[in-house]
């Protein structure tokens, strides 16, 4: 009986070590799984930033003056626009 129950802590404590140990993982951080379907306004937009590689969508992240984060799509050409206009800017 003694080794039942040996038995059942060292599974339990696997299963909690593991839990722990997933979430210390280093996934991506950002991830765009829908994109935006309209456009947004140029003098809307702050900054932008690409999502992780790791990501199963290859995604642009809009960053708005009110801090809003919007997913569009990089390929789109309303998004390439905007994003050069953006690095321009900032060189």
């Amino acid at each position: 009986m003694k080794t039942t129950h040996m038995l059942l802590l060292c599974i339990l404590g696997a299963a909690l070590v593991s839990t722990v140990v997933c979430q210390w993982g280093a996934g991506p951080k950002d991830c765009c799984f829908d994109f935006y379907k309209g456009k947004l306004r140029k003098d809307l937009i702050m900054s932008y930033y690409e999502t992780d590689n790791q990501c199963s969508k290859t995604g642009i992240v809009l960053v708005t003056v009110r801090s809003r984060r919007i997913c569009v799509n990089a390929a789109d050409p309303w998004v390439q626009s905007v994003k050069k206009m953006l690095d321009e800017k900032f060189m």
